[in-house]
């Protein structure tokens, strides 16, 4: 079985209450980006904040591989006489965590409203064929929400992560990964390995 078959499976397995939740189905949207050379976008609240900075740190560097640079890339920093360098740098998923930009998100909140302060870095930083990763408790946050809405009128993917109930978030998602419950901090018990599952299988087939 393929490496990050076994991985999906793995996860299933100590997570049954997610067998039905499409996570095959989510992982092949962000390997598609990353494949093409497009790059992933994570944004969300409180709790969800954290875990899209904590989805970013495990892509854009070694997860539970090393990631070491091409034979190719080490070449040319040896010969920039940067070989050192070389050996550090890791592989990277291209990946922003849209919660991160404290300085840009206090000027948008203030000169915008708060409701904005995600879409206008989707608007600023997105192109077609990016994947953005939105993440909501409740699927109805009002700038997760606008933030998948410019997503989805620029051309990116949106993948959303939100609890059981219906939500208006899910309306503009290609897929949105539903969390067994509607308690917050069940629904971001969930949220952690799930997006651990995802890039590590991301990994598994870009790296392995």
């Amino acid at each position: 079985m393929r490496g990050d078959r076994v991985i999906l499976e793995g996860f299933l397995t100590e997570n049954p209450r997610l067998k039905d939740v499409p996570v095959w189905e989510a992982y092949e949207l962000l390997l598609e980006a990353y494949g093409a050379g497009n790059k992933i976008l994570v944004c969300g609240n409180g709790g969800n904040a954290a875990d899209a900075e904590h989805m970013v740190g495990e892509l854009m560097k070694g997860f539970k591989r090393k990631r070491e640079l091409s034979p190719t890339e080490k070449k040319a920093f040896g010969a920039a006489g940067d070989e050192e360098l070389a050996d550090k740098l890791q592989q990277a998923i291209p990946a922003i965590s849209l919660n991160s930009q404290t300085a840009l998100c206090t000027a948008i909140g203030n000169d915008l409203g708060y409701d904005m302060v995600f879409a206008q870095q989707v608007y600023g930083y997105g192109r077609a064929g990016d994947v953005l990763v939105a993440m909501s408790t409740s699927g109805n946050s009002a700038n997760v929400v606008q933030a998948a809405k410019a997503a989805r009128v620029q051309g990116l993917k949106v993948i959303g992560i939100t609890g059981e109930r219906k939500s208006h978030l899910e309306q503009y998602c290609d897929i949105c990964l539903k969390m067994p419950s509607s308690e917050t901090y069940r629904i971001q018990e969930y949220t952690l390995p799930l997006y651990h599952a995802l890039c590590a299988m991301l990994e598994e087939r870009a790296f392995g």
